[in-house]
């Protein structure tokens, strides 16, 4: 079986390690290393981000940790019962997640937040590993369309069959649920593309449908 995690210096993808290297000499406190899926070992949701912030899980070494988009995430995520404790934009803090466990689909930091293709099929491998791995899933979150795009590629789903759209939610053939959301970023809930209210729509309802 596939390698859940990349290597700590994973060679894939020739720009990240080149990134990686830059900011192990810009940042030498921070994580900078491929970051590791990140919950509760009996998830029955998995949630699929993009790819680590360079100040957030590059810097902490966990999903979702350091930036904005944490603050959101996992205020939802307990205000749901999917998470317990305190959130305080550190990998050593009290939080703790239930039933969930987070995953990016590219797990270096890219430049300018964007990995390419090629970069996001490179590191298909490990999310393949992660999704086989967490045995009791019943039901994704993803977080955006490319999140969403790679997702479906490596669960071999037809992604004409499942487009994306926030708070859409698909019927896979595997008979998984599929939750769309736009990515909970800084940028998405400035301008007003992401709310509150509707990013705990998409939370609600799939914490609804992997409870039962």
């Amino acid at each position: 079986m596939p390698e859940i995690n990349p290597p700590h210096d994973c060679p894939l993808c020739p720009r990240l390690a080149e990134f990686r290297h830059a900011n192990r000499a810009l940042y030498p406190d921070f994580f900078n290393a491929p970051v590791p899926p990140w919950g509760d070992e009996r998830a029955r949701l998995v949630i699929v981000g993009l790819a680590p912030g360079l100040k957030g899980a590059n810097k902490t070494g966990r999903p979702f940790t350091g930036d904005y988009a944490g603050d959101l995430l996992y205020a939802t995520l307990k205000k749901f019962g999917l998470a317990s404790g305190e959130f305080e934009a550190r990998a050593d803090d009290s939080l703790q997640l239930h039933n969930v466990v987070i995953v990016n689909g590219v797990r270096c930091v890219p430049p300018q937040n964007k990995p390419t293709g090629p970069e996001i099929a490179n590191c298909r491998r490990f999310l393949s590993a992660a999704l086989d791995h967490f045995e009791t899933t019943t039901a994704y979150i993803a977080l955006g369309r490319i999140a969403h795009d790679t997702l479906l590629t490596t669960l071999r789903e037809r992604r004409a069959s499942f487009p994306f759209g926030h708070g859409a939610e698909h019927h896979l053939t595997s008979g998984r649920r599929l939750f769309d959301s736009y990515h909970c970023s800084r940028y998405n809930t400035n301008t007003g593309v992401l709310t509150t209210e509707m990013f705990e729509d998409v939370i609600g309802r799939a914490a609804a449908f992997i409870k039962g």
